[in-house]
């Protein structure tokens, strides 16, 4: 079966089929030439994929994104990051990453991030002279601290599938993904130094304090969300729907750019964005459970170990394997299927289980920016209206600083493992 599964799966990749039908029909065809399996454990295993509590937050964080949105507060939080930043050389590149930063830690997704950030400064950008395909790029990388500053939507689906505490998976995000914005940030400086991008006048201790009053309800979200957590007010998905109000008091009730005639839209589009998330998710299950019927995990894991059973070596492996597999696999897809896989490979040479998400999670979302299918470089060049083959210039500095960051974290553990080990004892 297996031999007809890569078949499958490569065709309807090639022939452009989205991830989402790709994993479900190959799926379906290899069930359907073993005959010896029942086509009902489709259903079944697809529902039992979804059937998770975690992943309740899934929906919520992404209505919170569309929230943040259509009611100001990423305006504001974009606005009060070029008062603090806008005097640096290439101050909207700075802005753009710091601003990303703040909205990670809000919605946890990096699309939601590249499209709500981009659809602003992308513009702003390109009116303040800066090259399209530099203001494409610097927006997809900075997207990228999405999925790794908390919350993650990315660390609740491995938490659920490796049935691991969300919120430590959550804490160990936060070094690297600040140690990432910093990355970005100091190769975003040099590309404007060289280039000569420009830079506005230091604003005054009154402008700072008038953006701090205007912003701090939307600065103050993040705080209210991972502090809720930790203080044990609440667990990481009713954080989710904490923060889904407190956006929609804040944008209708305080800032009041929010209509209600705009519901309708709003909550249309968090249906269909999470809809296809979902959907990658059951249809994710199914193909996984083929694998594991298959005894993949098993073969997976013997290949690994005849190479090496020191945990570092591994790492390296893994982190090789992942990088590649980014380049051509949707971020969910990849953690569903693999993580049943490498994830008790991991646990076996004794790598700790929450440092290893962390690393598989940091892996993938740097596939979002890895040509040619990363999904923030497609969302990028669209805002800025440029071709994959300029943003795919662009992209190499901020990749290359990514990778780095990635086995800095991977081979210095307690980078990712330091917080979690200090709040969740």
């Amino acid at each position: 079966m297996l031999w007809v599964l890569g078949i499958s799966f490569v065709t309807f990749l090639v022939l452009g089929i989205p991830i989402a039908f790709v994993l479900g029909l190959t799926s379906f065809v290899a069930l359907l030439y073993s005959g010896s399996v029942p086509l009902l454990i489709m259903p079944k295993e697809m529902f039992s994929g979804t059937d998770s509590f975690p992943l309740l937050a899934v929906p919520f964080f992404m209505l919170a994104g569309n929230l943040m949105n259509a009611g100001g507060i990423t305006k504001r939080l974009v606005y009060f990051c070029n008062i603090l930043l806008g005097y640096v050389r290439g101050g909207l590149a700075m802005v753009n990453i710091v601003a990303s930063m703040f909205f990670a830690g809000i919605t946890g997704a990096a699309a939601a991030d590249a499209s709500a950030i981009g659809s602003i400064l992308i513009p702003a950008m390109t009116r303040e002279k800066y090259d399209r395909d530099f203001s494409a790029a610097v927006t997809a990388a900075a997207s990228t601290m999405g999925p790794i500053i908390p919350p993650s939507i990315p660390m609740i689906i491995f938490g659920a599938i490796a049935e691991l505490s969300v919120g430590a998976l959550f804490l160990a995000g936060v070094i690297p993904g600040v140690m990432v914005g910093l990355s970005l940030m100091a190769v975003a400086y040099v590309i404007s130094r060289k280039r000569g991008y420009p830079k506005e006048k230091r604003k005054s201790l009154r402008d700072f304090l008038l953006g701090l009053k205007d912003a701090f309800l939307a600065l103050l979200m993040p705080a209210i969300i991972m502090g809720g957590i930790l203080g044990g007010v609440f667990t990481p998905t009713e954080a989710a729907v904490v923060a889904v109000v407190y956006a929609f008091v804040v944008s209708f009730f305080i800032y009041r750019e929010m209509r209600w005639k705009d519901l309708p839209k709003i909550l249309i589009d968090s249906v269909v964005t999470t809809s296809i998330l979902m959907l990658v998710i059951a249809n994710s299950a199914i193909f996984g459970w083929i694998l594991a019927n298959e005894k993949v995990p098993q073969a997976v894991a013997q290949i690994f170990l005849s190479l090496s059973t020191n945990k570092w070596v591994i790492l390296l492996l893994i982190n090789l394997f992942l990088l590649f597999v980014g380049t051509f696999m949707e971020t969910t897809a990849s953690l569903i299927i693999l993580t049943p896989i490498l994830f008790p490979l991991a646990v076996k040479v004794g790598i700790d289980p929450i440092h290893f998400g962390l690393v598989m999670v940091l892996n993938l979302v740097i596939g979002l920016i890895t040509p040619p299918l990363g999904v923030c470089l497609f969302i990028a060049c669209s805002i800025a209206k440029i071709t994959l083959e300029e943003i795919t210039r662009a992209i190499l500095p901020f990749l290359i600083a990514a990778i780095a960051v990635l086995f800095i974290v991977t081979y210095i553990p307690d980078l990712s493992l330091w917080i979690p080990r200090m709040f969740m004892k």
